[in-house]
């Protein structure tokens, strides 16, 4: 009993589990020692997971009132100015001087950072719209008045979730049709890749305009049609990794013990094309930034008052004398695109063979 267990202690399922293990840990480790790729991860992970508490940072509703002994949250939901001694059964208007008189005279109101929302518009510029930056709109305001700082924060935050469901999407697509491709071979294989030479032949942005001009596009349909174009970026890199992979010994093997072709290939050749996949997964979620601001930016991309980083390009553009639109906008998407490619270097470097220890 005591040697079953000793040996079954050391059975080569668990060595090669113990072992992958540590290939894991020796390529983070390789990514950490990167310093200015963990570096921009870090940043760009602060600035992304802030931006998802965007309605914390810039609103034009409080996050927290109290009012006669009672608290009210009205970040989260809505409250009749009747509530606190208004007239009116309508929405309060924090911004309004009378709603702020009746709350601070029987309590307290605890306001973001910045006090204007994506659409707020502010109606007491010293100068008209566009104006430049003050002490209240800190980067100006765009050509309807609203605040560009809330734009920004709100716009830096549908472009990256943007990015990332299509990267998923995309990825998911990519990779299963690329191993199916690579894993079958043959008359299929030739057929698919004579099918992607076609489809990528097109001229993608001009079909994402044809088709974003005939349908209203909201986020989740403009995700389906910019889907249609961007699958085909990791086809190649697993379909060359499967047919590699197909004829080593471990899957003739299990081919000959009768193991279904699914498991080969999504157990046993996956994880090896999957080193090769990863490292392209960060220049994509910069690609899918840029497909979205480019879409904006020539009008056929969110729906019109949107907080959009392409669309304040498009105004800075329009209004050349006003300088900080287009600087604002050109900023956040040059640090993103800067922090992602650095990144990606960085999982590049981490996953090449050639620098396993």
């Amino acid at each position: 009993m005591i040697l079953s267990r000793l040996f079954s202690s050391f059975s080569p399922k668990k060595a090669v589990r113990s072992s992958a293990d540590s290939r894991r840990l020796t390529r983070w480790e390789r990514f950490k020692h990167n310093k200015r790729a963990f570096l921009c991860l870090w940043i760009f992970g602060v600035i992304f997971v802030a931006s998802l508490f965007a309605e914390c940072i810039a609103n034009d509703k409080p996050l927290l009132v109290s009012f006669a002994g009672k608290l009210y949250v009205p970040v989260f939901q809505e409250y009749s100015e009747r509530i606190f001694d208004g007239e009116f059964d309508i929405a309060a208007d924090y911004r309004d001087p009378y709603i702020k008189e009746r709350i601070e005279a029987k309590g307290w109101m605890l306001c973001p950072p910045i006090g204007f929302s994506y659409d707020t518009i502010n109606y007491n510029l010293p100068s008209p719209a566009p104006s430049p930056p003050t002490g209240e709109n800190l980067l100006g305001t765009d050509d309807r008045g609203r605040d560009v700082a809330a734009r920004v924060i709100y716009g830096f935050r549908i472009s990256v979730l943007f990015g990332l469901s299509l990267t998923i999407f995309s990825s998911l697509i990519g990779i299963s049709l690329g191993a199916v491709q690579g894993y079958y071979g043959g008359r299929f294989d030739l057929i698919f890749q004579r099918f992607i030479e076609v489809w990528s032949g097109m001229p993608t942005l001009f079909m994402l305009i044809i088709l974003s001009s005939v349908v209203e596009p909201n986020f989740w349909w403009l995700l389906g049609i910019t889907l249609l174009f961007s699958w085909m970026s990791l086809v190649g890199v697993v379909r060359a990794e499967f047919l590699r992979a197909r004829n080593f010994e471990y899957v003739l093997a299990a081919r000959a013990m009768g193991m279904r072709h699914s498991r080969i290939m999504f157990v046993h050749i996956l994880p090896n094309a999957m080193t090769s996949a990863l490292s392209y997964l960060p220049f994509i979620l910069g690609g899918s930034i840029t497909t979205l601001t480019s879409l904006d930016f020539l009008g056929f991309g969110l729906p019109v008052g949107s907080p959009s980083l392409g669309e304040l390009l498009a105004q800075g553009k329009a209004n050349l004398h006003t300088p900080w639109l287009g600087i604002s906008a050109f900023a956040v998407l040059a640090l993103t695109l800067s922090l992602l490619v650095f990144i990606g270097e960085g999982v590049r470097d981490a996953f090449d063979p050639r620098r396993n220890p």
